[in-house]
């Protein structure tokens, strides 16, 4: 009994011991222990969500370019500039490696996306606007659009520009028909209703898409291209991104700039 008392009191002792050492330690810091005081004010405490990360900008809109006709072909002759266009498909590592080359030699390009080749590789979209390129509608599938019905046809155009809408929050700036130069009035008609005020249409068809070779690509571009050319390339053909810095160089030694066909009808 006796030896129980002895270690009650002992027990008591350390409990009061702790608890004068709680008090002298709250009283040399102010207030409560360490780890249960608020933070000091104008002191923010941890943060326990991570803060979301703002959403990407919407890429630009269609344009209306008063004094232009519906299908557009080529910009002004009066300025050094012309537009390099591709019809966005095909391999991502070619169409990354154009993008690089371009910007690289500081030069800006047109893309027109088909909506079945966003569907697959839809962070292209954003690489493209980053690398400050333009970005537009190529149709759904690249399908014979001047052969299908009104309703097929519209289908094409909005169906690209509902994919163009969700990944960059804009139908993007440009719309071109599939399997043709030139569209018809109808297919001209069921652009305005999706929101694109013109067609671009191209004035310098570099053939690359039959596969001719770089230096033909670049000959057929060469003798073609002047003062606001708009000229027709393809993602997915390796000639194409041989060709691009012989290109380049040939619009450099005419004084000539790429630019986005937005700035080239600005």
């Amino acid at each position: 009994m006796i030896e129980t008392d002895r270690r009650r009191a002992l027990r008591a002792g350390a409990r009061l011991a702790a608890a004068s050492a709680l008090t002298a330690g709250c009283a040399a810091t102010g207030g409560a222990p360490a780890r249960d005081r608020p933070p000091a004010s104008g002191t923010p405490g941890p943060s326990l969500t991570r803060a979301p990360r703002p959403a990407p900008a919407a890429a630009p809109a269609p344009r209306r370019f008063p004094g232009r006709p519906v299908q557009i072909a080529h910009g002004a002759r009066t300025r050094a500039e012309v537009a390099l266009t591709f019809h966005g498909h095909g391999d991502p590592a070619t169409a990354k490696a154009l993008l690089t080359e371009a910007e690289k030699a500081g030069a800006r390009v047109t893309v027109l996306a088909v909506g079945t080749w966003l569907d697959e590789h839809p962070g292209l979209a954003r690489r493209v606007l980053d690398g400050g390129h333009d970005l537009g509608n190529h149709t759904l599938r690249h399908l014979d659009i001047n052969g299908m019905s009104e309703a097929d046809a519209y289908a094409e155009i909005t169906g690209c520009a509902d994919r163009l809408r969700r990944l960059t929050g804009s139908i993007g700036t440009w719309f071109r028909p599939s399997r043709t130069r030139t569209a018809t009035p109808l297919v001209e008609r069921l652009a305005r209703r999706a929101g694109y005020p013109h067609v671009l249409s191209y004035d310098v068809d570099s053939l690359d898409h039959t596969s001719p070779g770089a230096p033909a690509i670049t000959r057929t571009i060469a003798a073609g291209v002047r003062a606001g050319s708009v000229v027709s390339l393809h993602f997915g053909y390796a000639d194409t991104v041989a060709a691009l810095p012989d290109v380049l160089q040939e619009l450099e030694r005419r004084g000539l700039r790429a630019v986005t066909t937005t700035e080239l009808l600005t």
